[in-house]
């Protein structure tokens, strides 16, 4: 065989392996982007929703307050839980990868729902409130934003769920680790006491 073409066999070669392993690679690295991009509009979708329903609250707690003149402390809890939600959704919004951001959310949104069924089961001792039209009115887009909230983490669960999976499976492990793709949380109440949306009945 001509020593020419045994060079340029040998040259090739290594550059053909290169190009193959390259485009490995940037199959796998484009694939974790997708799914990464897949979860963090997921997250966009939870975070209109816990907008509505903090949108929501101040409106509650303002109708509840003419009825419920003895019950301040309440009321005062379910606005503080909420500012505290809000400020943290702010920041998870800002970074929906960020693990600690995302912890602080669901640990903020525990609270608010914790604080929320509390006025819910105090607002049945109340029959005037319960046949305020305008409270009626309230519950039922809040029972409906909750709903809302519920498919959107789910759906946020499973995108998160899917990007964990690609990131931890041989070979793109490799990949993953070596382009720093971390694990990333999925978004649920931690506290099982109040792992339920509040349940309302108007």
């Amino acid at each position: 065989m001509d020593p020419k073409l045994l060079v340029l066999i040998f040259i090739l070669i290594p550059v053909v392996l290169f190009v193959i392993i390259g485009m490995w690679m940037m199959g796998i690295y484009n694939s974790l982007v997708r799914l990464r991009n897949r979860f963090e509009n997921a997250f966009a979708q939870i975070d209109v929703m816990l907008q509505r329903r903090y949108d929501l609250i101040p409106n509650l707690v303002s109708t509840a307050k003419g009825y419920m003149q003895h019950e301040k402390e309440t009321l005062t809890a379910v606005i503080e839980a909420r500012n505290q939600a809000f400020q943290a959704a702010k920041a998870a919004a800002g970074a929906p990868g960020d693990m600690a951001a995302v912890g602080s959310l669901m640990q903020a949104e525990s609270s608010l729902t914790a604080s929320l069924g509390r006025l819910l089961a105090i607002s049945e001792s109340y029959p005037d409130l319960k046949a305020d039209q305008q409270m009626t009115a309230l519950m039922e887009e809040l029972t409906s934003t909750e709903n809302k909230i519920g498919f959107a983490r789910q759906a946020y669960n499973d995108a998160v769920m899917r990007y964990n999976e690609a990131r931890e499976v041989f070979p793109s492990s490799l990949v993953a680790s070596f382009f720093k793709f971390e694990e990333k949380k999925m978004f649920e109440i931690e506290d099982p006491k109040v792992r339920q949306a509040p349940v309302v009945e108007f």
